[in-house]
């Protein structure tokens, strides 16, 4: 019994090492295409800050190699298992399948504990490496992009006023759902919320220009609130640009639950006093729309926060139903069985795409549909391998 455990973990190691170096030096290849070559062409980049730049993506494809690689290799192994006639006379001897399986399954619960690592805080870390590092490839702030989730922007001098905006979407700097606090100092502070906005670089002047329309305005000194059509912000004295800028998706997980936080504070607002009220047709109704556009913006952090736990147990849903998977492909169908097992992936992150599309929708909890594919997977498989066991 254990000779063939040791085989059969062997034998998944094996392919799992080589499917991942597959994997992962194809979405290298892409990143690299997409991302480097254009920097190099161009004249920004050397050869060491590319290999520099592919080490620090390892970490971020190894996110998506790994599952991938452990659905493949888990079915080649049972598929040669079970072309070859071994799992046959292993049911001979009496050993059932889910005897056979038992060491595979406990090795894919020991890749979602190194997954969650990867996807919880080294992948992000590399990431925000490797986004500074092609930040200094080009310059500074004429190429600046506002990126989606929260950016901290401070002045050259300590009296200069900082600014965190949050932009819970960014297309060709165009904005939706935005909320920009400027303070001061530790007492003076001013927070701006707009549905929309649009932002220009000036970068002979080293300004940040940013349109906002229908803003609510929030100033923590009075406590009161002021409604407008539109308002212009203009961010100067910026030093050397934005490099520690993080998006939502380069977070780690205690990021995360920092920004979750802060956002939260900021949804606790008390509107005591409006401004220009006569102004605004319906108060009431725009302090209630102020309140959800602010309970709203949470949802993005929710749902990468969703994503990066549920996605560390992809490993074993994979796994519980590559097994089954294997034994019914017959070996002259080993191509079959890949393609298969990447139609399952793509079905897999397909279900985590709709949920992220829905961000802007928090009334129906897109953070929960994170969990569905792993729950899909993980019935799937459990009920395919029951059968499986029983010779159905």
């Amino acid at each position: 019994m254990k000779t063939l455990h040791r085989y059969l973990v062997r034998q998944v190691v094996a392919s799992l090492t080589v499917t991942m170096m597959v994997f992962t030096f194809v979405l290298l290849v892409a990143n690299a295409l997409q991302q480097l070559l254009p920097l190099l062409v161009k004249g920004q980049a050397s050869f060491l800050m590319l290999l520099q730049a592919f080490g620090l993506l390892i970490p971020f494809v190894f996110a998506f190699a790994l599952p991938t690689a452990m659905l493949t290799s888990t079915v080649l192994t049972f598929e040669r298992f079970s072309g070859d006639q071994e799992l046959t006379a292993a049911r001979a001897s009496g050993i059932s399948l889910v005897s056979l399986a038992a060491p595979v399954l406990i090795l894919s619960l020991f890749l979602c504990g190194v997954s969650a690592a990867i996807n919880m805080y080294i992948a992000p870390s590399c990431r925000v490496a490797y986004n500074g590092l092609r930040f200094d490839m080009k310059s500074t702030l004429a190429n600046f992009q506002l990126p989606e989730g929260y950016t901290e922007l401070s002045g050259e001098k300590p009296t200069d006023p900082s600014y965190t905006i949050y932009a819970r979407r960014n297309r060709k700097q165009n904005l939706q759902d935005v909320m920009v606090t400027k303070i001061e100092d530790e007492t003076n502070s001013t927070m701006v919320i707009a549905p929309t906005g649009h932002i220009f670089v000036d970068a002979t002047n080293q300004q940040l220009i940013l349109i906002l329309t229908n803003t609510t305005t929030h100033f923590s000194q009075s406590e009161s609130v002021l409604f407008g059509e539109e308002m212009k912000l203009v961010i100067t004295n910026l030093d050397s640009a934005t490099r520690g800028n993080v998006a939502i998706t380069d977070m780690t997980f205690s990021q995360l639950r920092e920004q979750l936080g802060k956002l939260n504070i900021g949804a606790a607002i008390p509107l005591k006093t409006v401004t220009n009220a006569a102004s605004v047709a319906d108060p009431a109704k725009r302090k209630k729309a102020l309140q959800k556009t602010l309970t709203d913006l949470t949802e993005p952090i929710r749902i990468q926060l969703h994503k990066q736990i549920a996605f560390s147990f992809a490993c074993f849903g994979f796994t519980l139903i590559g097994i089954p998977l294997g034994i019914r492909v017959q070996r002259r169908e080993t191509k079959i069985g890949i393609f298969i097992a990447l139609g399952l992936m793509a079905v897999y992150y397909a279900i985590l795409v709709v949920g992220q599309s829905l961000a802007s929708h928090a009334q129906y909890a897109p953070h929960l549909l994170m969990w569905v594919p792993n729950l899909i997977f993980q019935a799937l498989g459990g009920v395919l391998l029951w059968r499986a066991n029983r010779g159905i």
